[in-house]
């Protein structure tokens, strides 16, 4: 069933409305973006729902395999929150930046109990034009026929940033088949030695104007040879040609990560925050 915008369903006839609203913050709302650029505002096709507590200008809540909300106060929160708890949980988080996020998972931990994990500070970053590093000649896009050796380190990396084993339901076919689809999008980034990856990364979400990077890795034994910088450089670098803002998101914690963002040319834009439920 869709949700209700003053009174009416939110579906078709609110794709200009939403889409503007989008577009004012086209880093921050890249994940949503393209979903509704692809798919337009059908749950059937885009995943999942568009939810307002007033208009799409002023308050703005996306409820699929995320939960996401982009704009809103108090209030809204409070709205976002009564209709996710009026339904069965089918989200694996909540995104989005800080005080939004966490404003909505303090409405929601009282009903869903302890979360998994929560990242409270995550940098969210935006590189307009080229990098600053030369970009790494060795990194292409990935073809269909290196899948079978991406997958063992797309595995590892999702193991070690997400805590996640993604072959832990199905034996990994679900996540197969995403990393396929981004494959055949040309959306999936990897230096080889030989058979081995050393360094990967994927443009996971891809709006009009900005691209967001994750899956960012580089292989253990290949570390601290500078390959994240101008394999990072080098994604970015294919990002801009067509246009776009390279963009991605990093928990503070990791330093080291932050560091070869900056040295590449990325800047901070605002902060998220992911929460991780079970």
């Amino acid at each position: 069933m869709l949700r209700l915008l003053g009174g009416r369903p939110l579906g078709a006839r609110d794709t200009e409305a939403v889409s503007r609203a989008l577009d004012q913050d086209p880093v921050g709302s890249c994940m949503v973006a393209a979903r509704v650029e692809a798919y337009g505002m059908s749950p059937r096709f885009l995943g999942g729902e568009m939810w307002s507590a007033s208009t799409p200008a002023q308050s703005l809540c996306f409820s699929g395999a995320n939960l996401m909300p982009l704009l809103g106060g108090d209030a809204d929160l409070d709205d976002f929150a009564g209709r996710a708890l009026a339904s069965p949980r089918g989200c694996t988080s909540v995104v989005g930046y800080a005080p939004l996020a966490l404003g909505l998972w303090e409405r929601l931990a009282p009903m869903w109990g302890d979360p998994r994990e929560i990242r409270p500070d995550q940098p969210l970053l935006a590189l307009s034009g080229m990098p600053a590093v030369i970009p790494d000649p060795l990194v292409r896009l990935v073809t269909p026929a290196d899948l079978d050796n991406y997958f063992p380190a797309a595995v590892a990396m999702f193991r070690t940033e997400v805590g996640v084993d993604p072959c832990e339901v199905d034996g990994g076919a679900s996540y197969r088949r995403r990393l396929a689809a981004l494959i055949s999008a040309r959306r999936v980034f990897a230096r080889f030695d030989g058979d081995r990856v050393v360094y990967k990364a994927e443009i996971g979400s891809m709006s009009r104007r900005v691209g967001q990077i994750q899956g960012v890795w580089v292989d253990q034994e290949s570390r601290g040879h500078g390959l994240g910088a101008s394999g990072t450089a080098a994604v970015a670098a294919a990002i801009a040609r067509q246009g776009r803002i390279a963009s991605l998101y990093v928990n503070s914690f990791n330093a080291p990560a932050r560091a070869t963002y900056q040295r590449v040319g990325f800047t901070q834009v605002g902060t998220f925050a992911t929460v991780l439920v079970d």
